[in-house]
């Protein structure tokens, strides 16, 4: 299995893919624990495998909300220098 090296992500991407390495591992660590009979280190390795999931969908949803705000800055400063100048009101009655 061929891990991405984060290379040019986000230091909240780069943290999702460590969590789901660490996941990975404990879940090996799971899966052989049970085929050895270990049941209590399985569970172990099993919930903090989870864990480890849990904490890479925060860091990609943290990763998500980040790129829609700077999108949504880059969108209205688009819009703000695309729009035309506006004249002065007329304040004369």
């Amino acid at each position: 299995m061929m891990i991405p090296d984060g290379t040019g992500d986000g230091p909240m991407l780069q943290e999702a893919a460590r969590e789901l390495e660490a996941a990975i591992h404990d879940a090996r660590v799971a899966f052989d624990c049970i085929g050895l009979g270990e049941i209590d280190r399985a569970h172990t390795s099993a919930v903090t495998a989870r864990t480890a999931i849990d904490a890479a969908v925060t860091a990609v949803q943290a990763a998500l909300a980040q790129a829609a705000s700077r999108s949504a800055g880059e969108s209205a400063a688009s819009s703000a220098a695309a729009a035309p100048a506006r004249a002065p009101a007329d304040t004369e009655s």
